[in-house]
């Protein structure tokens, strides 16, 4: 028998008479169970989940069943076919021995398995005083029973309810309440509701229409304590500016905790950010090293995207759920090449006061916004994030304007440029780029990490953001004559580098041209040195950049010309970046991947053309290119 039939042997009889454990009774977990059985799969199948119910669907109970119109026990997912498996439901999962492969449980019990599914996902974060926190009145909402019992106060109602926290699940429960007719008080820490999710410009947005809406909107406070009567209930909340809110009802809105503690000591890649894996759901363990009987799908999720610089991302979102599970259910019946990548463009969408806020895309990780479609006095309407002149995010939100997202959405999985040519009518008189004004993102302490790539934006005052400098830095500070003289330099205050990514200068890069001609070498502030030349070819500029950075040391060539690629270069040995106003031309590209072929250089491909995508990642995942890769344009 050849290797091939014995291993399509051990895959058949795997099929037959394996054991898989999925832990998780979530949409993910589901979803997954159905994928395996309709690969074909018939041997045994454990769903453990810690809740006492089958899984049910996670929107509704922020939703319908708040607003009274379906019961939280009508929430029940559809089934698409017969799993068979055994349920293990209303007992966590505790521990897991890889060694032995098997899951512990909270009653004693372990399960034994020969591939695990993680599908864990997330819990509400609780307030985080325990005294206050069990004050009744006090709430969180992401589980049915969450939702059950705060829609018997809303029946009530309650004189005032106090939410905590201004992200999409806040906004729509302050949009509950107002459909009912309860005052409501929404707290938040950041400078506008959805500041965090979709940044300062569309915050204002949100802000002014909450309190179109009777919300008591209060923006940049936090709560300082709760309070409670004699008869343990909550009665007020003492904020950080000294003032008090009266309420019977308050929900804290605090974001999500991803449920990995009970992988602690596994030795798996999780922690504060979720289980770590790779586009095809297969876990990393401690190490980064792919292992060969553990998956993970859902909210816990956390692996690399193609179009998002490779980062990590865990997306809580429902299209991710039951995609990523559908993925990591066929690789974990199937062997190379039949793995199937989790390719998803992120996308959400949140009904509050009376629009349908969209999304396709990864909003923070854009830093510019501009209006496409449609009016924002009128609260219809499209817009795009970009980050270094292409678009990230499909016109991220869309105010019952969401008739464009399929558009957007391809420019996206194109990498198309930004600002993005707009389709059809309707566009605004003005669209003109301005700062997305996103927020610091926070750490696994809360405290906001500051992004180095992302300068914070100004403002020309308190409320309305200033439009984005789309030209040239101001002009750099010369040093001294000493300086000058022995150098020819001058200190940037915006490298030369950092300029070519801008999109202005890759629009129309003769002006910048013109200005890095005046000092053809250039001293930067980190003590590194800029080269300008013409450039008329990539092999002869690698080698006299050699042989003057044997002089200089760090160089950085920026090469000028119809599709010049900047060359970020050091030498010795010789790393180079690569990056062009006009993202570079195929031929250039092919130069610069045999030289890395030939291992005369190393190199880092920030941009190349889409139609080389697939050559520069085998590069990479080879060695021969060192660092990242991010698909751009081929213009």
């Amino acid at each position: 028998m050849t290797l091939r039939a014995t291993v399509a042997e051990l895959v058949r009889e795997f099929r037959a008479s394996g054991r898989i454990v999925i832990v998780g009774a979530s949409l993910a977990g589901l979803r997954a169970a159905e994928t395996l059985r309709e690969e074909g799969f018939t041997g045994s199948l454990t769903i453990i989940g810690d809740e006492p119910y089958e899984p049910y669907d996670r929107p509704p109970p922020s939703k319908q069943v708040l607003k009274g119109w379906v019961p939280a026990d009508h929430t029940k997912l559809p089934r698409i076919r017969e799993v068979s498996a055994d349920w293990r439901l209303g007992v966590a999962a505790i521990g897991l021995d890889r060694a032995a492969k098997q899951v512990r449980l909270a009653d004693g019990r372990q399960v034994p398995y020969d591939r695990l599914l993680i599908a864990t996902g997330t819990r509400a974060r609780q307030w985080p005083n325990p005294a206050e926190a069990a004050l009744r009145g006090v709430h969180t909402i992401r589980s049915r029973d969450d939702a059950e019992q705060l829609q018997k106060e809303l029946a009530e109602p309650p004189s005032r309810v106090l939410v905590i926290g201004a992200g999409f699940i806040g906004s729509e429960i302050a949009s509950v309440c107002r459909e009912l007719g309860i005052p409501v008080t929404v707290v938040e820490r950041g400078s506008a509701p959805l500041v965090g999710a979709l940044g300062g410009v569309i915050g204002e947005i949100a802000a002014r229409m909450q309190r179109d809406h009777g919300v008591d909107l209060r923006c940049g406070l936090g709560v300082s304590s709760l309070e409670g009567n004699s008869g343990g209930h909550v009665r007020r909340a003492h904020l950080s500016d000294g003032t008090t809110v009266d309420a019977d009802v308050v929900v804290a809105s605090l974001g999500s905790i991803r449920n990995v503690e009970w992988l602690e000591g596994a030795g798996l890649a999780s922690g504060f950010w979720g289980v770590g894996c790779d586009a095809g759901g297969r876990a990393f363990d401690i190490n980064g090293v792919v292992t060969d009987s553990i998956w993970v799908a859902g909210d816990v999720a956390r692996a690399p995207h193609v179009l998002y610089e490779y980062q990590f991302l865990a997306m809580e979102h429902w299209d991710n759920a039951v995609l990523g599970a559908e993925a990591a259910a066929h690789n974990m019946v199937n062997l190379e090449p039949r793995y199937r990548p989790h390719l998803l463009l992120p996308g959400f969408w949140s009904g509050q006061f009376g629009v349908n806020i969209k999304s396709v895309g990864v909003p923070p990780f854009g830093d510019e916004i501009v209006f496409t479609q449609g009016s924002v006095e009128e609260r219809h309407f499209a817009a795009a994030y970009g980050r270094r002149g292409r678009i990230v995010v499909a016109v991220a939100v869309a105010f019952d304007h969401g008739k464009w997202l399929e558009y957007y959405g391809k420019l996206i999985e194109q990498s198309g440029p930004f600002p993005p040519p707009p389709p059809g009518w309707d566009q605004p008189p003005d669209m003109k780029p301005m700062p997305a004004e996103f927020p610091d993102p926070p750490g696994p302490d809360g405290a906001p990490r500051r992004r180095p790539d992302r300068p914070r934006p100004e403002r020309t005052d308190g409320r309305v953001p200033a439009a984005a400098s789309l030209t040239r830095a101001p002009p750099a500070v010369r040093a001294d004559s000493t300086d000058r003289k022995r150098e020819g330099s001058l200190v940037a205050e915006e490298t030369p580098w950092q300029q070519a990514l801008r999109y202005a200068n890759r629009a129309n890069p003769y002006p910048f041209y013109e200005e890095l001609r005046k000092t053809p070498v250039a001293r930067q502030a980190d003590g590194t040195y800029v080269l300008v030349v013409d450039m008329v070819g990539i092999d002869p500029t690698l080698r006299m950049a050699a042989q003057v950075g044997r002089v200089l040391g760090h160089l950085t060539i920026v090469g000028l010309g119809g599709g010049a690629l900047p060359v970020n270069f050091t030498s010795p040995p010789h790393e180079c970046s690569v990056a062009s106003p006009y993202w570079g031309t195929l031929p250039e590209l092919m130069e610069v991947i045999t030289l890395a072929q030939q291992e005369k250089i190393r190199m880092l491909v920030e941009h190349f053309p889409l139609e080389r995508a697939s050559e520069a990642y085998r590069l990479l995942h080879h060695g021969k290119i060192q660092g990242r890769a991010v698909i751009t344009p081929h213009a």
